[in-house]
């Protein structure tokens, strides 16, 4: 049985975060919001979880949105 994947999206400030949490979740994607690993980044505090089979869908909101996000980055196991 294989664990099911996550993927952090890494945003310059909060405000961000708050704003492709609100477009995810309009769009039906699973998010939670996470203290940003400190191994990814250090600027903002938070980020936002999802599954990485959805990472396809979260890129296309941040672009379709122009939503500003400072990357993202799957975790390990």
């Amino acid at each position: 049985m294989s664990a099911e994947s996550y993927s952090v999206a890494v945003f310059h400030n909060i405000h961000a975060m708050f704003r492709l949490k609100k477009v995810l979740e309009r769009i039906g994607v699973a998010v939670k919001a996470i203290p940003t690993p400190r191994h990814i980044s250090s600027d903002c505090g938070s980020a936002l979880r999802f599954s990485t089979s959805r990472q396809d869908a979260v890129r296309a909101a941040v672009s379709e949105n122009r939503l500003e996000i400072q990357g993202i980055h799957e975790l390990d196991g």
